[in-house]
């Protein structure tokens, strides 16, 4: 596997050269509406767009994460388009620099990304378009718990690094097919990972990525992640209750 992504913006990665369908049609940044808050997000739409994948961020991180911006070009070059999205706003992410109390309001997170996809299935250049999340750390819980609050409407969830036994008693109520996906040298998150899996029953695989810790700064592990994530995407390209029962445990 080629080492190409890092975990620094200013390193490119690898760019596909086949199975593209062309050109970016537009990037922007765009502002969803949650509430009374406008949030803040990067939309990137290929044309003849495959899926778009909307990005939950973990504890402390935003829409200029490195590791998820690298992720976010690799889905773009095969043909996904990505929405970047702050689930805080500009002065709660002050706050939550300060305090650490926002980052782990998972209820107030997955309302929001509810309302960012809403938001965004509203939009012209997103009909038709199958809508997936991917979700890091504490964001996977978001991710999670808002599938499971829109069933049948999410194609699918990719957690990288994920506390998904955030999620609670909403984890039965997910129908998107669910790739976990832990670093192998992550042993707590391993086991976190495994104890939520056993409360889902939705389609579910977890991947251990050997050598790997909780940030995937290892050379080549990103990549890994976001080869897996864009299969994953790629394959369940459909609203989640098109999908049979099926689950694995690969470490």
């Amino acid at each position: 596997m080629a080492h190409a992504v890092r975990s620094r913006d200013d390193v490119p990665m690898k760019t596909a050269t086949s199975n593209q369908t062309g050109p970016a049609a537009f990037s922007r940044t765009v502002h969803p509406c949650s509430g009374c808050e406008l949030l803040n997000a990067d939309w990137n739409m290929p044309s003849n767009a495959r899926g778009l994948v909307l990005f939950a961020h973990g504890s402390g991180s935003g829409r200029h994460s490195p590791r998820n911006r690298a992720v976010a070009r690799y889905l773009q070059d095969r043909g996904l388009g990505t929405l970047l999205l702050d689930l805080l706003t500009t002065e709660e992410e002050e706050e939550d620099r300060v305090t650490s109390r926002l980052r782990f309001n998972i209820p107030l997170l997955s309302r929001r990304l509810v309302d960012a996809t809403r938001w965004i299935m509203a939009q012209d250049e997103a009909q038709g378009v199958p809508v997936s999340y991917f979700g890091a750390s504490t964001g996977a819980a978001a991710a999670l718990i808002a599938a499971a609050r829109i069933p049948g409407e999410i194609a699918s969830v990719v957690s990288r690094g994920g506390r998904p036994d955030l999620a609670g008693d909403f984890l039965p109520q997910v129908d998107s097919p669910t790739l976990l996906l832990v670093g192998g040298e992550d042993g707590i998150v391993i086991a976190l990972n495994r104890r939520a899996m056993e409360r889902m029953l939705c389609p579910c695989q977890l991947i251990i990525i050997p050598g790997a810790t909780h940030l995937f700064e290892e050379p080549g592990k990103l990549e890994e992640v976001a080869q897996l994530a864009a299969g994953w995407f790629l394959k369940h390209g459909h609203p989640a209750f098109t999908h049979r029962s099926s689950r694995g445990d690969l470490s």
